[in-house]
């Protein structure tokens, strides 16, 4: 490829350096950050709080579970429209967007994690005398563990792929936006730097949630139950 097309590394951290020493990096990155964790928060719980529900009771399930996965086969970022004309174009369109993305993985996995705790443990449980609060804490919370952890850690891809998408349209902050704004002057060595920051900051957010999966649970690994990568 020409090098007028694609600059070289060094020119690209040099852009860097100065995007950041005149405080548009710095001020934009956070501005990502902020609806990053905004919509991981909302669209987590929500996830959570569905899949515990649904996974734990018969008549939730077949309630609202159908339904529930019939809205996780529309592509959500289909919705952007739709979202545009409800909430316009500002923070929570774009928060909305990402609480989105991240609510399915994060629903699957709990849901999943929770029908498959060893239903004999939980009798054990009952016939020890454990009210629904102690059985969740120590039976049914711990052995789905595993299963909601992977979960968390496959909604963290899509909350980033979800927010470069959601900032490159009508945005007038954020990453995304300075990529957007960077194609418009054809400005090659700020896009590729903004691909970079994406890339690295979703990495950083894998290292965390693998971090903290080995740290929550190791009474499993110290038992021989995962192995972790």
């Amino acid at each position: 490829m020409s090098s007028n097309t694609l600059p070289a590394p060094l020119a690209v951290l040099q852009d860097a350096i100065k995007l950041t020493q005149d405080g548009t990096l710095p001020r934009n990155i956070s501005i990502s950050l902020y609806r990053a964790t905004i919509g991981f928060l909302v669209g987590g719980s929500l996830g959570f709080i569905l899949g515990f529900l649904n996974g734990s009771s018969r008549w939730r399930r077949e309630l609202l579970d159908s339904s529930i996965q019939m809205f996780r086969n529309v592509p959500h970022l289909s919705l952007i429209p739709l979202v545009i004309i409800a909430l316009g174009i500002g923070e929570w369109a774009k928060i909305s967007l990402v609480a989105v993305g991240v609510l399915f993985p994060v629903y699957i996995n709990t849901y999943h994690g929770i029908r498959s705790v060893d239903p004999e443990l939980v009798e054990m449980g009952r016939s020890y005398g454990l009210s629904k609060r102690e059985l969740f804490a120590k039976i049914i919370f711990p052995g789905a563990l595993p299963t909601i952890l992977m979960g968390v850690r496959y909604a963290l891809g899509v909350m980033w792929t979800t927010l470069i998408v959601a900032e490159t349209i009508a945005s007038d902050s954020g990453i995304g936006y300075m990529s957007t704004n960077a194609e418009d002057f054809m400005d090659m060595k700020t896009i590729i730097c903004c691909i970079v920051i994406y890339a690295l900051l979703g990495k950083l957010s894998d290292l965390i949630a693998k971090n903290i999966e080995r740290l929550v649970l190791t009474w499993q690994t110290a038992k021989g139950v995962v192995q972790h990568d």
